[in-house]
């Protein structure tokens, strides 16, 4: 039997860290492709590290070949693009449709994408908009096998300060009982147990999953030796 490889866009990210580790010490897949813009040290004999432009659509079709699963948990910041649109778009829209549509080409069946509650393409907020635009894109591909994420605020160590976040995030935990289960702020650990869950569970269809829904798949993944 040939072995089993899963592709990672955004494994530098919260959930994307998260997701890696839970990958590599997961027997499910025997091979962890991770498809970076910058180099990272972490190192293990299941890993294969790939530098890759995300314009070059020739490059990422190679790099996405054989895959059985990708998971895209990819995005940026205002901060980090300087407050433009069209470089925030070109990350958050343009890499995860064109992703979705290379494993069409590519026979890549399973797609398990992050995005955020609340996304709606006809939404007047720009990020929920671009997200909902994103799902509506993805959900036209039509692979075998789609799953969306769609958290709302993420709890968990960034290496990144995000001041936002950082005053956001400790009010959201003192009245999370008070708010809709959608709207519940969850760990990015328990995001990435839901996407494993969900790549082990390959059901044909497109699928979106909200805080509930995330939350009992992430109790289908047995917790590893954090190494």
């Amino acid at each position: 039997m040939s072995e089993k490889i899963a592709t990672v866009i955004g494994a530098t990210g919260l959930v994307g860290g998260e997701l890696l580790s839970l990958l590599l010490d997961d027997d499910h897949f025997q091979k962890v492709r991770i498809l970076l813009r910058r180099p990272v040290t972490i190192n293990h004999q299941k890993l294969e590290k790939k530098l890759v432009d995300f314009t070059d659509a020739d490059s990422l079709l190679v790099d996405l070949d054989e895959s059985d699963t990708v998971f895209c948990a990819i995005g940026t910041t205002f901060k980090k693009v300087k407050g433009n649109k069209a470089a925030y778009r070109k990350i958050d829209y343009d890499i995860p449709v064109h992703i979705a549509q290379y494993c069409k080409i590519m026979n890549c069946k399973n797609y398990i994408l992050v995005s955020a509650v609340g996304a709606d393409r006809t939404s007047s907020n720009f990020y929920l908009k671009l997200k909902g635009e994103v799902e509506d894109t993805v959900r036209k591909v039509g692979l075998e096998s789609t799953y969306i994420m769609r958290p709302s605020v993420l709890l968990g160590k960034r290496n990144e300060f995000r001041f936002g976040e950082r005053i956001t995030i400790p009010l959201m935990k003192k009245i999370s009982y008070l708010l809709p289960s959608k709207y519940k702020p969850i760990e990015a650990r328990e995001v990435a147990k839901a996407m494993l869950a969900a790549a082990k569970k390959h059901e044909q269809g497109f699928f979106v999953c909200e805080y509930k829904e995330m939350k009992r798949l992430a109790r289908e993944i047995k917790q590893p030796k954090r190494r």
